[in-house]
Formats: structure tokens, C-alpha cells, sequence
């Protein structure tokens, strides 16, 4: 199951799990969509692709929730 990272790795923003915006590679480095873009949807962590995260309905959170840990380091 994908741990829904709730921010950006670049830059901060929000990414909840519940919506459309966010990109992932393989190994769930998460990106907003305008780093993504910047990134030319390549991770600069692994060098993988950058794909459409899907979204998880928020009924479902309480069963399975999205991760907590943020990833942003300033």
C-alpha cells in the first residue's frame, strides 16, 4: 500500500491524500506537480520517473491512513 506522503520533498506544499497533484516514483519520493514539471518528471533523488500519484478517498483514511511523516527539509 503507498504511504501518501503529505508534502512536497521540494518545496513544502500540502499534498493530501485525497487529491489529484501529487507524483511519485518508485520508491514514493513525492513531488507537487510544478516541481515535477521543474524536475522534467525525473526524481532527483533515485533518477526515476515521476508518475501521477492516485488519490485515496477519504472514507477510507480511517482504515488506511496516509502517512504523516513530512519530507520537506528547509
Amino acid at each position: 500500500m503507498l504511504e501518501m506522503r503529505p508534502d512536497c520533498e521540494r518545496c513544502g506544499a500540502d499534498l493530501p491524500a485525497e487529491a489529484p497533484g501529487a507524483f511519485i516514483c518508485s520508491f514514493e519520493c513525492t513531488f507537487c506537480a510544478a516541481c515535477a514539471e521543474t524536475l522534467d518528471d525525473r526524481c532527483p533523488n533515485c533518477g526515476g520517473e515521476l508518475m501521477d500519484r492516485p488519490t485515496r478517498a477519504k472514507a477510507l483514511h480511517a482504515k488506511n491512513p496516509p502517512g504523516t511523516e513530512r519530507r520537506f527539509r528547509q
